[in-house]
């Protein structure tokens, strides 16, 4: 028997679609993208920034889609398709609303994560840690905005156990509607940092944008703030003026409620104690990092929180890997020995990279190896960047790191506040700086790359991967 996601009937009430063609019992997935459609799911033909998904509307009938979802507008243009149809005003619209239906019905405990750093890992934590506990539907990838967040929420099942959202934003007024509709029951705020800083006056209205979070909690919820963070004392007033039932503190100070007691890091793993719930756990993880080992604590607070058995919680701990371009570690082979690639390639911004350069400080390299910290620019910070870019030279100065190779027009900044204290490579870009990382690699390096996506690092990671052969990943 077919377990479907959703009986057509149910989806077309939801959206208030209107029905064309002979419709299937129900659907069995739902999909944006007509090139990784899978047989027996709805295609909803979103227009976007680039593409208006009702361009690829045969091609989606082609491979197979239980049926359409198309705006009405675009209706006269999709010629002589034979797959049924459910005809909306706006698609985005109709998926919002199918979205909110999926909230209604399910009674799985919801958690939403945003921060200005650490949102996508802590999330990937929450989803691998609470498969031990149950069933867990989540945001793949970082499918955290306007479309993400909703398509994520239609797809989630009836009988899920937990649902884990992740909510970005750039702007003000991005997370309000999102978090309305995910209407989490556990809502946390890993920290607040200097992230687009192009778009926001200042650190301040960085955390009010995050605020707006609080806003769908629902009646009994809780939220969890790091206590570290200097915006710790304006988050408890604002969550506290929205109502919040239950709010709590995560972190190292000794007034948290969920508190980081010790950290140990060896190699690729690391260990750390931390007092939740009135005990204290010791959590093995196999990625190090101080900072993961923080929002580790959040995401055993959230556990703790939404009921999950606490034992099996810290169990599950002991299979958590850092993500791809993430803090990845993969170990290489080199002539003459291996190197070990630190890949942080996927975002940037000044805390981020600050806590990048604390994870490189703490590697180990080989025997003749160096310790390089390969870095590009930091995006979205506007007229600030000569100023953030030019002020990483203090932690690296500070972690002993002297072999620090730059590309990028922003990360001339840095090069120019490095001055001739350091060992500094610059290029006019990502390609650039490979053509010269692959030439000068050496046995013991250990590599830590980090930029914003938009740098192209990440064919930094794929030309060290494609030209090195694997000696093994963490």
């Amino acid at each position: 028997m077919t377990e479907y996601l959703w009986k057509t009937a149910d989806m077309i009430a939801a959206m208030a679609g209107r029905p064309i063609g002979s419709m299937p019992q129900g659907i069995t997935g739902i999909s944006i993208d007509s090139r990784d459609l899978k047989g027996g799911e709805a295609f909803f033909a979103i227009k976007g920034d680039r593409v208006d998904g009702h361009d690829f509307a045969n091609v989606a009938a082609a491979n197979g889609a239980a049926l359409l979802v198309v705006s009405e507008a675009k209706l006269p243009a999709l010629g002589r398709i034979t797959t049924p149809l459910i005809v909306v005003g706006d698609v985005l619209e109709a998926m919002e609303k199918l979205g909110h239906a999926a909230r209604q019905r399910t009674s799985a405990k919801i958690i939403a994560v945003t921060g200005s750093v650490g949102k996508t890992t802590t999330k990937e934590m929450l989803r691998q840690v609470l498969s031990a506990c149950g069933s867990v539907h989540y945001s793949p990838a970082s499918f955290n905005n306007h479309w993400g967040v909703p398509l994520t929420l239609s797809r989630l099942p009836e009988n899920a156990d937990f649902g884990v959202f992740e909510i970005g934003m750039n702007h003000p007024d991005e997370i309000r509607p999102l978090v309305k509709m995910v209407e989490p029951h556990i809502a946390i705020i890993t920290t607040i940092a200097a992230a687009h800083l192009g778009n926001f006056r200042n650190i301040e209205e960085i955390a009010a944008a995050k605020a707006e979070i609080f806003e769908g909690v629902v009646a009994d919820g809780h939220v969890l703030l790091n206590r570290d963070n200097s915006q710790f004392d304006y988050l408890e007033t604002v969550a506290a003026a929205c109502r919040i039932a239950n709010i709590h503190s995560f972190g190292v100070s000794a007034k948290a409620d969920f508190r980081l007691v010790d950290y140990q890091s060896e190699g690729d793993s690391a260990t750390f104690w931390a007092v939740i719930g009135g005990r204290t756990v010791e959590v093995n993880l196999k990625a190090p990092g101080r900072h993961i080992a923080e929002n580790a604590v959040a995401v055993l607070a959230a556990c703790y929180l939404a009921g999950a058995d606490l034992e099996t919680v810290v169990a599950a701990f002991g299979d958590v890997t850092a993500a791809k371009g993430r803090g990845q570690r993969i170990h290489l082979r080199a002539p003459g020995g291996t190197f070990t690639l630190i890949d942080e390639s996927y975002n940037a911004n000044p805390a981020s990279m600050r806590a990048a350069i604390a994870l490189l400080e703490a590697a180990r390299s080989g025997e003749g190896g160096r310790r390089i910290a390969i870095l590009g620019d930091m995006l979205e910070m506007g007229e600030h960047s000569a100023e953030v870019h030019a002020g990483l030279a203090a932690p690296l100065q500070a972690a002993g790191i002297t072999d620090i190779w730059l590309a990028g027009p922003d990360m001339a900044y840095l090069r120019d506040a490095l001055g001739e204290a350091s060992q500094t490579v610059y290029r006019q870009d990502a390609d650039e700086l490979a053509a010269y990382i692959l030439e000068n690699i050496r046995p013991g390096d250990v590599l830590m790359v980090k930029s914003s996506k938009g740098t192209g690092f990440g064919r930094i990671v794929s030309a060290l991967t494609t030209n090195f052969p694997a000696a093994g990943a963490a």
